[in-house]
């Protein structure tokens, strides 16, 4: 308002200057033009009183940036981006007349031209400019970004070149080569495997070109690696044109009837991965990794950000300017995929930005059968884009020329502001959902327009040719030349004997054994000397002096110091000793998960925060001269979108410790299909190696069906082939070689880990420095306090149930019982399990004891496997909850348990 009050008889130039300003307020676009329209009366005021004449030709101008900030605002509305179908219609339109103009001023000279970079001009020339900027084949959102920098930059960019750029020949030859390619492998697949699925790229062909630009730019700023992820639909496509994967391999993959011994399942051909190194036309070497993806689309895209991630600070020491995540869409999958909206929320959050990234949607406008306009409430598919502000560009995928411009452009912005960028290609799908799908039984007349439309390749090829840059011989030629190549691949293929699926990360996994049973047999000492760990303890116990922090902090520092003195370790103390003793050896440690820096139930404290808020104390970060990193991280409340993360983060460093952490165990069912698809199956599927940790609170204490179970029975259902561990350790010392054996035995393998709850603070729940600096993991904890002559009967059990169990023993006076905790589950420690029954061979009675329901916890797979042992299963009644809702019913339920195996009557029977 003040300066426009000002503005007196200042030139036209110096009122657009001020306009800018408000129209690039940083807090809202809305509040800009409020502050512009006051700002405008008075401007118009003093215009019309001071020497300068023309007060209505004045007002023109100012319709004139009116109209100008409807192009950049709204033009998006009014593109000619979609090759198959008309545009909806959309209100008021950018005609001259809904800003107050008129035909008459068309061939009128405005100082307005000067706002959009082309100077002094004649109104039709400004529109023309404008048209060509924001309505031909490329559309924009970005107003409504708040930085003015970025939106001022973004600006120049694009009004200055008109959304064109200038292609020489040898370029645009460069763009038909990597179209021929596209087109080309999709129809010689088409022919020569008939009706197979294959899930083709056909009608978003453009997107071989407009990636090759992607890598090309992207090297040229410094990119020296690319982590993508995609789902199904191009795959193939990408495998062949971008990664360089051999041919004669993908066609194999169609007729192929055997793996390689290394694999044992395999997957269907879409869903592989591949890595490869590239070389740009400039010379530069670029790394590309295409993760491996299941059929749950978008299910890759937090794996994309956590590999991206660990590569940024493994390798390239935090520098996000050396690699970048591209994530392949569908239309349909990011409108509608809730993993889509949590992955987009790390985009700036400290313990998970990757300096943004690529977004490319395929958008060919139908979700398998689902029409867009049933697909989706917002405008566009991409509006997800607007949480984080980033800026979107809606592109036809038959102009490849506007894509490429587009994803160079976008690139530069990746680099110059480290921010998410969307590029929605306006596509469509060729045939239905697969090859053997009739799209018309849903789709008529959009099918109807797809039949009879002209590939990419083609278009482009009509255009090259007009322009005199091929000849129409030349064009039959070089597509003849790919279809012959293609022929030559396909006679290669025959030669391949058995499929190979090639493993990814090859490097980072060499140093590594392949898991068999063995090696979980083996013992793994990994005790630490007593001196070390009275050192990591008092530097774990330590704060800056001379910085405030809450009161309580001090208690809890002093409780910790008396734990060692008392030689008492609690679990929280111990956990944080087996963190400091990795990191102290030389393993990077990253835990993350929505309570971790605390611990839901306050037992870790691996963080202290000052008092005045401004800052946080990371102990484990100041335990040794050279230690590797340490991070902890409190999550965003996702489970889902986090866990992939910390997969995808896991993956690229097999040496370090990458723990995910659920508030509550149950609340690993969000992240279910990350379990389904990764954790348990990625190895026999994809031959893909992870030793990511999950911690799982889990322990019935009456606290309701919720937070009471974190399913074990459902990680005993997919236990099979070595493909993971499962263990419930019951005391510290356990914990802490758990810990420590994950990354000091020589294989890489998933662990999950259902860790207590009130355990956390029981009195009998203590260890000894001795048993942290002696000894190793044990899967099987022997009953130290009965003699094994006098046993008649024996209870396995596992988790916190012990702790009852050894107290009911106590207040009976029982002696004659035996209670042996099984901590881990799988891989199912069968002769060690035999050994027991050895032992205790005069037990008459043989009891599996569980908190769970008898159709849950870990009886189902134990029943199973130890079929040979006559068990007495002691559990609660099979229910479909995993708990009851009142404490007074689940006290009930356990002293019934407890009852069941001590009663005198039983006893007597055994």
């Amino acid at each position: 308002m003040d300066k426009f009050s000002q503005v007196g008889n200042q030139e036209v130039a110096a009122v657009e200057e001020l306009y800018q300003d408000y129209i690039n307020d940083p807090e809202s676009v809305e509040e800009s033009w409020r502050h512009f329209f006051k700002g405008y009366e008075l401007a118009r005021t003093n215009y019309k009183s001071s020497k300068f004449q023309g007060s209505q030709h004045i007002d023109k101008e100012f319709a004139i940036l009116n109209l100008i900030h409807g192009y950049r605002q709204r033009g998006h509305l009014f593109t000619k981006t979609n090759p198959v179908r008309a545009r909806r219609e959309y209100f008021p339109t950018l005609a001259i007349e809904n800003f107050g103009l008129e035909e008459s001023d068309l061939e009128k000279e405005f100082q307005a031209g000067n706002n959009i970079g082309i100077g002094p001009a004649k109104l039709k020339d400004i529109i023309a400019h404008l048209e060509a900027t924001y309505c031909n084949s490329i559309g924009v959102e970005y107003v409504f970004m708040r930085h003015p920098e970025v939106v001022s930059w973004l600006q120049k960019k694009m009004e200055a070149s008109k959304n064109s750029q200038e292609f020489t020949p040898e370029m645009k030859k460069h763009i038909f080569y990597h179209l021929k390619l596209a087109v080309g492998f999709e129809s010689y697949i088409h022919k020569k495997f008939v009706g197979q699925k294959r899930f083709s790229l056909e009608g978003a062909e453009s997107l071989i070109p407009a990636l090759d630009a992607v890598i090309e730019q992207g090297a040229e700023l410094g990119i020296r690696e690319f982590v993508i992820g995609m789902a199904h639909r191009g795959r193939l496509n990408i495998l062949a044109n971008i990664m360089n994967k051999p041919y004669e391999y993908i066609f194999k993959e169609f007729y192929g009837t055997e793996y390689e011994e290394d694999i044992s399942l395999g997957d269907v051909k879409y869903h592989l991965g591949f890595e490869n190194e590239v070389t740009s036309d400039y010379g530069k070497k670029v790394k590309l990794s295409l993760m491996p993806n299941p059929s749950h689309l978008e299910a890759v895209a937090p794996l994309v950000q956590g590999l991206t991630r660990s590569r940024i600070d493994s390798l390239y020491d935090g520098d996000v300017d050396s690699v970048a995540p591209i994530v392949i869409h569908g239309d349909a999958a990011i409108a509608a995929q809730g993993v889509v909206y949590e992955v987009v929320q790390m985009a700036n959050l400290k313990g998970y930005k990757t300096g943004g990234t690529i977004h490319l949607v395929i958008n060919n406008q139908v979700g398998f059968t689902t029409n867009y306009l049933d697909a989706r409430s917002s405008t566009y598919c991409t509006d997800i884009a607007k949480v984080t502000r980033s800026p979107v560009f809606h592109v036809n995928g038959d102009d490849v020329e506007s894509l490429i411009y587009t994803i160079k452009l976008a690139m530069e912005f990746r680099q110059e502001f480290n921010s998410d960028v969307f590029i929605d290609i306006l596509c469509y799908r060729k045939y239905g959902h697969n090859e053997g799908d009739e799209p018309r039984f849903t789709q008529p007349l959009l099918y109807q327009a797809i039949s009879s439309h002209k590939n990419p390749r083609d278009i482009y090829a009509e255009q090259l040719v007009q322009q005199g840059i091929y000849s129409s011989k030349e064009v039959k030629s070089e597509i003849k030349a790919f279809d012959d190549l293609m022929n030559s691949k396909y006679k290669d293929s025959e030669e391949i004997e058995k499929l190979r699926i090639k493993q990814f990360l090859v490097d980072e996994y060499e140093p590594f054994e392949k898991i068999t049973e063995a090696n979980f047999c083996q013992v793994v000492k990994t005790g630490v000397d007593k001196e070390k760990l009275v050192e990591l303890a008092e530097k774990i116990n330590s704060i800056p002096k001379g910085r405030k922090f809450f009161s309580k902090i001090n208690r809890i520092l002093s409780d910790r110091r008396q734990m060692i003195l008392d030689d008492r370790i609690d679990w929280g103390m111990a956990e944080l000793l087996a963190y400091g003793t990795l990191v102290s050896e030389g393993h990077p440690v990253r835990i993350s998960g929505q309570d971790s820096e605390r611990g839901t139930f306050a037992h870790r404290h691996a963080v202290f925060v000052y008092e005045d808020g401004d800052g946080k104390y990371f102990p484990l970060k100041h335990v040794a001269k050279d230690q590797a990193p340490f991070h902890i991280y409190n999550s965003l409340l996702s489970e889902y979108g986090v866990m992939g993360f910390e997969y995808g983060y896991a993956m690229a460093q097999p040496d370090a410790l990458t723990v995910w952490e659920a508030q509550f165990g149950d609340f690993h069912n969000v992240a279910q299909v990350i379990v389904d698809q990764y954790i348990t199956s990625a190895i026999e599927k994809w031959g893909l190696h992870n030793n990511l940790v999950l911690y799982l609170p889990h322990g019935y204490e009456g606290q309701g069906p919720e937070h009471s179970s974190g399913r074990i029975e459902r990680f005993l259902a997919q236990a099979a082939n070595n493909n993971m561990q499962v263990v419930v350790p019951t005391n510290p010392a356990n914990m802490f070689h758990l810990i420590r054996r994950h990354l000091t035995w020589n294989i890489r393998v998933p662990l999950i880990v259902f860790t207590p709850k009130s355990l956390l603070r029981h009195p009998m729940v203590n260890s000894t420095m001795e048993e942290l600096s002696n000894g190793h993991f044990q899967e099987i904890i022997d009953d130290k306090l009965v003699s094994a002559g006098e046993v008649k009967q024996l209870v396995f059990t596992s988790g916190r149930l012990y702790y009852d169990l050894i107290k009911k023993r106590v207040d009976m006076g029982n002696s004659t019982t035996a209670i042996v905790r099984l901590e881990q589950i799988f891989p199912l420690p069968v002769n060690q399990i035999d050994d027991m029954l050895a032992k205790y061979n005069k037990a008459e009675r043989i009891i599996w004891a569980q908190d769970e329901p008898a159709n849950m916890g870990a009886w189902p797979f134990l029943s199973r496997k130890l079929s040979h042992i006559p068990f007495e299963v002691v559990a609660r009644s099979e229910s479909a909850s995993p708990a009851g809702g009142l404490m007074k019913q689940h006290t009930l339920r356990l002293n019934k348990l407890l009852t069941k195996i001590f009663s005198e009557e039983e006893l007597a029977k055994a």
